[in-house]
């Protein structure tokens, strides 16, 4: 947890650099490692530990090999502060990534069920986008894998928690069918990038209409407290889902870089990745570290912050107006920040009520 927290607090303030905000670098090498330090460093890590703890804990008694992968991982972004050769912090997160594989390959064998496939293949995606970075590609064709990886391991989460609704065959079909379509984007973009981006953008808006239409979210929004929050955070999820799906449709590989190639991304990343994350996370981090996070209505302040920042950065990516871009990404962080922050406060009021009970 203390790696995958330096990931993340280390990539922010990358990403700060990155938008034009006039801030000490630390390291001169820092602003060009935001990506793999928020993806591999941070996310890679937190999935990666999810699944150790929850792996250990059904074997009985626990198995500290699994707890491997999320080590390697947030290894991997630590060496990155330090003046190694390239292949050091790239081999560890690919090693940490091959960890999550073989992780899920035990999930599957005593649960083969689709979501748990579909999640499989995501940490696949994340092993082979680390492969190509240790290979040596470029970030911008590192990128697509690594999006592949979150979003799928996410669309496998829902798909698990929506086992309760009586989906009919052909709606199961539908989702691995646009999933298909991502997949194939993916695999195209290796020789045919613009073309493969282009592609891969039409699954995504596709997975967003499935998730839209049959995620278990449409019927909690109607219900009250925590059960309603997660699925506000849930459903404009689903809209970047499919915004960024436009903007890849949209504009393929043509950028790789700037205001266009940000709003590539950070649809994605920001409007859809992280508000799972806060949806997820008063879930997440009870089964992680045992201590429960008692929902709060201030949960919506920074769920409402991250989405307005992002129209605004998203707007000024559009517009070419880089004041209002860079004002949109500093308030994203600000929005993270204020997440890290009330979950630390919803905590730290969990346990006093604990002591309160006993």
């Amino acid at each position: 947890m203390i790696l995958a927290a330096l990931g993340l607090l280390a990539g922010l303030w990358a990403g700060l650099i990155r938008l034009g905000w006039q801030l000490p670098p630390l390291l001169l090498r820092l602003p060009a490692q935001h990506g793999p330090l928020m993806v591999s460093g941070f996310l890679g890590t937190l999935i990666s530990l999810e699944r150790a703890v929850a792996l250990s804990q059904n074997q009985g008694g626990g198995r500290r090999i699994y707890y491997l992968s999320p080590l390697l991982a947030g290894l991997g972004a630590l060496a990155l502060f330090f003046v190694l050769p390239t292949a050091v912090p790239r081999g560890l997160s690919t090693l940490g990534a091959l960890g999550l594989v073989l992780i899920f390959g035990v999930i599957y064998s005593l649960q083969p069920t689709t979501d748990h496939a579909v999640m499989g293949v995501g940490a696949l995606l994340w092993l082979v986008g680390n492969g190509l970075w240790l290979a040596g590609r470029p970030i911008f064709r590192v990128v697509p894998w690594w999006a592949g990886f979150l979003i799928l391991t996410i669309a496998g989460e829902r798909l698990e928690l929506g086992r309760v609704l009586p989906h009919k065959r052909i709606t199961r079909h539908a989702f691995l069918a646009v999933t298909a379509v991502f997949l194939a984007g993916l695999l195209l973009s290796l020789v045919a990038f613009d073309s493969g981006v282009r592609l891969a953008g039409l699954g995504l808006i596709a997975l967003g209409v499935w998730l839209l239409r049959y995620d278990i979210a449409r019927r909690t929004m109607r219900q009250k407290g925590l059960t309603r929050f997660i699925a506000a955070c849930l459903l404009p999820g689903y809209v970047w889902l499919m915004v960024g799906g436009l903007f890849w449709l949209g504009y393929g590989g043509q950028y790789v870089a700037g205001p266009v190639y940000d709003a590539l991304l950070h649809t994605l990343f920001l409007g859809f990745v992280f508000s799972m994350i806060f949806g997820h996370a008063p879930v997440i981090v009870p089964a992680v570290l045992g201590v429960q996070v008692p929902y709060t209505p201030i949960f919506y302040l920074h769920l409402g912050l991250l989405h307005l920042s992002l129209l605004l950065r998203v707007g000024g990516d559009w517009l070419l107006w880089l004041p209002l871009r860079r004002w949109g990404g500093l308030l994203n962080e600000v929005a993270v920040l204020l997440f890290l922050l009330v979950t630390a406060v919803a905590v730290r009021r969990g346990k006093k009520n604990e002591k309160l009970g006993k």
